[in-house]
């Protein structure tokens, strides 16, 4: 425990370090507009020449220690219902922009972009951000823990896009309704970046250093309002759909089975930076699949949420814990069974409070013996020091009207689980340092000792270091029957260095060796497992960059394990396994329309065996229209008998074609050799207004023996926003 008080002491000390805001001296003011401002790209309006203006930008990338060389100039004003924008981006050199697609929440650095970072409570942590590439394609996400960002959320806004021969214009309206913000706050954290393929320049308009991504909270400059932000008034949306559809299942033979579904989201603001919102039969046919990967891992595979219900603040309550310790995790809800409805307030009670409360309800599933179950959370994050939290979560599931009977046949579920957790979440004021204690208890039947998990870390990034530690506990007992805990019963310690040289005047920018170990051992503090790994990787001025791996790897199983996941015989508790690995990585520059990776491994395996591994992908754009991509995954694994040699394929290629930045059509197809299982999803989706929708979802999966159909489904699904 003397390394948990070390750690709590460190924290606090460095939290307490406070400073002035870092980029405090950089304003922009703005005004209410004094005419009309119609969003066409053309910044032609009285509005426009009477704003402030702001043009002298920072270079983060490749360098920052100059200003930028490619030209930006950014206005801004409001009205009674928006705020407005617009950004003029010069060409650094001639040619032609580059994106990707028409496509909405593009990757950032594969297009020619703007994008601004808002802070409405200038606390640094937590904001919203807005942008477009220079083709006209949206991008708008959810900015938290300082610096992340979760693009999956989506509101209502408005923008358009115009090039011309010596720049691009980005021009946007951005209602009050759409951003959560406090009445009478007269400055906003705020910072606006670009990124320019062509000169491989990203910039910022207050400094950003490099090692950091450009919308950093910690390094906003302020919007300085010229009178408090009007209030956003009754904020109501209705969010009605309706859905038809058809489904067969082939190899259970069932007949065809029609779908007639309507239902309800509804998001009511509380106030001016406190939602509610509401589900009410909700469906998420619409969602993009997951992208399959080879398992030959021996615990769960980690997927993200995707469901838009449960994405504004979602911090609140996913990011608590670590990436593989999780209290909660909203896919636990509603993929074994329907959601009847349920709700959410979530927000800013102050500009140091922050609530997160949901309730779930489910219906029982009659085939499987499912009960109804609830799923409560509820999460309060407190504000301390400049820039640091503390966090408690309690997360209770329970089985409605359930008792579990006697017969071996049927599956058995659990009464109710809990969990009680506390953290302090560290962000020093120029974000070198940050770190997180964590504490977690959980309640269940039966299981009253050992049902505990304490971890904790501490990382220095600087331009040239990085350096972190980090340890964990979880109890052999512990329960989260609504989060992610892959493992249990475990001590974990996980440092990682890496430090960054940067030649002049070469065609590599930076390169620096990388060093992690991570180190596993029982609750007897006895051995288990670890990893080492030593790389070496270089950064090219075009951005490109190369990798090459070494490691070594013991593991001492704790259950039986078939190594080649595939429902073959399987190797015993306690026997150990050592081998080294090699391992080289590179991704291309962005730049050009044909970009490729590739990655390979080898190395030794479990029993003594060899393991090959081939990664490559592909892609292509027919800018802005068509961007197709092709994944590819080979493994090939050597193992003495009764596994014998056993390779496995997978192949994943996906077409996007944007017909506008409204009118979108997704064709991802996935062979996936291990799970014996071809899947075809198409997606055709017209953004007819602002947030409304309507889609048509074809998905097929195939036995890849005989192509011989497994399932098929065709949805129908409209949307509409009602804004009263």
């Amino acid at each position: 425990m003397r390394i948990v008080f070390f750690f709590i002491g460190c924290m606090l000390l460095l939290s307490s370090l406070q400073a002035q805001k870092v980029n405090d001296r950089f304003e922009l003011h703005i005004a209410r507009a004094n005419s009309p401002i119609r969003i066409d790209g053309v910044d032609e309006e009285r509005a426009w020449a009477d704003a402030q203006m702001t043009s002298d930008f920072f270079m983060i990338l490749p360098m920052d220690t100059s200003m930028a060389k490619v030209k930006t100039t950014v206005r801004m004003a409001y009205d009674d219902h928006h705020i407005y924008l617009v950004a003029v981006c010069y060409n650094g050199v001639p040619g032609p922009y580059m994106v990707e697609s028409l496509r909405r929440d593009f990757n950032f650095g594969k297009n020619d972009n703007f994008i601004i970072a808002v802070d409405p409570f200038d606390d640094r942590t937590n904001g919203f951000s807005f942008g477009a590439n220079a083709a006209g394609a949206q991008w708008d996400g959810f900015i938290y823990e300082g610096g992340k960002m979760d693009l999956s959320w989506e509101n209502k806004w408005v923008s358009a896009v115009m090039n011309y021969p010596d720049r691009w214009v980005f021009e946007a309206a951005i209602p009050f309704k759409s951003i959560r913000y406090k009445k009478g706050i007269t400055k906003w954290g705020i910072n606006f970046s670009r990124n320019d393929l062509k000169t491989t320049e990203k910039s910022a308009w207050a400094p950003v250093p490099r090692q950091f991504p450009s919308v950093s909270l910690a390094y906003t400059g302020n919007l300085v309002w010229d009178q408090p932000p009007p209030r956003s008034g009754a904020n109501i949306s209705l969010i009605p759909y309706v859905l038809g559809g058809l489904s067969k299942d082939y190899a259970k033979q069932t007949p065809t089975d029609t779908r007639k579904d309507i239902g309800m989201d509804a998001k009511v603001g509380i106030t001016s930076s406190l939602n509610l919102d509401l589900t009410v039969n909700p469906d998420f046919s619409q969602v993009e699949v997951d992208k399959q990967v080879t398992n030959l891992e021996r615990f769960e595979l980690f997927f993200p949420e995707r469901r838009q219900f449960f994405l504004e603040n979602s911090d609140l309550f996913g990011s608590f814990g670590y990436s593989t310790i999780r209290p909660f995790f909203s896919r636990r809800i509603g993929l074994n069974a329907p959601i009847q409805y349920g709700a959410r307030l979530s927000g800013r009670l102050d500009k140091n409070w922050r609530l997160g409360v949901m309730n779930m309800q489910t219906k029982g599933v009659e085939e499987t013996d499912l009960p109804s179950q609830n799923f409560t959370v509820m999460a309060l994050q407190r504000k301390v020091f400049a820039r640091s939290n503390i966090g408690f979560i309690f997360v209770n599931k329970d089985s409605r009207n359930y008792t579990p009977d006697s017969d071996p046949a049927t599956p058995e579920y659990s009464q109710y689980n809990r969990n009680l957790g506390l953290e302090y979440n560290l962000f020093s004021t120029n974000n070198f340092w940050s770190g997180k204690f964590l504490v977690l208890k959980s309640f269940s039947p039966d299981k009253d000792n050992k049902d505990w998990t304490h971890a904790a870390n501490l990382n220095y990034t600087s331009k040239r270091w990085f350096l972190s530690w980090q340890h964990e506990y979880v109890g052999s007992n512990f329960n989260a029957e609504v989060g992610y805990v892959p493992r249990k019963g475990f001590f974990r310690l996980f440092p990682q260095a890496s430090y960054l040289f940067f030649p002049r005047k070469t065609k590599v920018l930076a390169h620096g060796p990388i060093f992690s170990t991570s180190q596993y051992f029982d609750e007897q503090f006895k051995s288990t497992d670890h990893e080492t790994n030593l790389s070496y990787k270089a950064t090219f001025r075009n951005q490109s960059n190369l990798t090459g791996t070494i490691s070594r790897t013991f593991i001492q199983l704790l259950a039986p394990f078939d190594p080649t996941n595939s429902g073959k015989d399987s190797l015993p508790t306690g026997s150990e396994h050592r081998w080294n690995t090699v391992a080289i990585d590179y991704i291309s520059k962005p730049q050009s329309l044909f970009t490729y990776a590739f990655g390979a491994r080898y190395g030794g395996y479990y029993a003594d065996g060899k393991r090959t591994t081939l990664f490559g992908e592909l892609g292509y754009r027919f800018q802005p229209y068509v961007s197709i991509t092709m994944s590819t995954t080979y493994n090939d694994i050597k193992l003495p008998a009764p596994w014998n040699r056993t390779s496995f394929w997978l192949v994943g290629p996906r077409v996007d074609v944007t017909m506008t930045n409204k009118l979108f059509f997704t064709a991802f197809f996935q062979y996936n050799e291990q799970t014996k299982n071809m899947n075809l999803n198409t997606r055709f989706q017209w953004r007819y207004k602002p947030a409304s929708d309507f889609f048509l979802v074809y998905t097929d999966n195939y036995l890849p023996e005989n192509l011989s159909v497994k399932n098929r489904a065709v949805v129908l699904k409209f949307t509409y926003w009602f804004s009263i």
